[in-house]
């Protein structure tokens, strides 16, 4: 299963100016933030989330929560998601790859999540 999202940056800029670190905890872990380097980072982890519940069929809610998905880095800094145990009994889910890009005003994540 495939899932894709694409996110204005300026649109998470000013989310982050309106509300300070508090709007990144409502969509990222203390450790997600950690990695946040500024605006454009924290919309590639949301378009990322986004993805991850699209490639789902679901969308981002009760069958699908941000917390349910962690963003990390490899040691060589590409993207990688950790899924929760409920994601990953209830939709027998075997494996997942993201890549998230940047591109002038936007950022784009897309996912793929093979299952059984």
């Amino acid at each position: 299963m495939i899932g894709v999202d694409l996110i204005k940056t300026s649109r998470m800029n000013r989310l982050i100016e309106r509300f300070g670190e508090k709007a990144l905890f409502r969509f990222l872990s203390p450790d997600e933030i950690k990695l946040v380097k500024n605006y454009k980072t924290a919309s590639g982890f949301w378009a990322t989330k986004e993805a991850v519940s699209k490639a789902l069929g679901v969308g981002i809610g009760k069958e699908c929560a941000f917390e349910d998905i962690k963003i990390s880095k490899t040691d060589k800094g590409a993207p990688k998601l950790e899924l929760s145990k409920k994601l990953i009994e209830n939709f027998n889910i075997v494996d997942s790859s993201v890549s998230i890009t940047h591109d002038g005003e936007y950022a784009i994540a897309v996912v793929a999540i093979q299952t059984n």
